[in-house]
């Protein structure tokens, strides 16, 4: 009976000290901050194998917002300003032609923040699905030939560790994979995919209120 009123107690302590350290459904979180998109290293070919695609990455400032819609588990929505990316295609005789683009991902996930209170300086580690929008604009070519590259819609994986200064305010490390895949046209005329899929890596300061 000793052992069993013991493991009774040692339940009911953990359970308290779980609820003590969860965020509770109806808070909200701001992070602001910045991102480096890294896109994958192969992007593709394009005109039938004619051009092949190298697209290098970028950081801007990003800001997301978080509600958490049960203990510990948010919707998050993730927004940037526009994020620049140089474009250099590559011909089977090994002449380069730039071109850029501008992007604007717009990330929607669902996310769960972890309770260990016996981790390191009260790390909180947590992981998160979504859906990527990325929408292109600002296309630009050194031939001067109309590039078009159309929006995108993709999962999103997302991973971190906040890691607090005090009960409300945290710092934030975190990574993102994003499927990234736009059609792209040349003068109205199809000429392939463009593969991003990128990795983005960041950090932003956390409030929860």
């Amino acid at each position: 009976m000793m052992k069993l009123q013991s493991l009774v107690l040692a339940a009911a302590t953990a359970l308290t000290m779980t609820t003590a350290f969860a965020v509770p459904a109806g808070t909200w979180s701001v992070a602001a901050g910045a991102h480096y998109v890294d896109p994958k290293s192969d992007n593709g070919s394009l005109a039938n194998g004619a051009l092949d695609v190298d697209v290098d990455g970028d950081v801007r400032p990003t800001i997301s917002g978080e509600y958490f819609i049960a203990n510990n588990v948010g919707v998050e929505l993730l927004a940037a300003i526009p994020f620049h990316h140089d474009i250099t295609l590559t011909d089977t005789n090994g002449n380069k032609i730039d071109a850029k683009t501008q992007h604007l991902p717009p990330t929607l996930s669902v996310q769960y923040h972890f309770d260990y209170d016996n981790m390191p300086m009260n790390i909180k580690p947590f992981v998160g699905v979504g859906v990527n929008y990325t929408t292109f604009f600002k296309e630009r070519i050194a031939t001067g030939s109309d590039l078009k590259l159309d929006d995108s819609v993709g999962v999103a994986g997302h991973v971190g560790l906040d890691i607090p200064f005090v009960p409300t305010e945290a710092f934030r490390i975190d990574a993102r994979y994003m499927d990234i895949k736009t059609d792209a046209s040349l003068n109205g005329i199809d000429i392939g995919e463009v593969d991003i899929s990128p990795w983005v890596y960041g950090v932003a300061f956390v409030k929860q209120f």
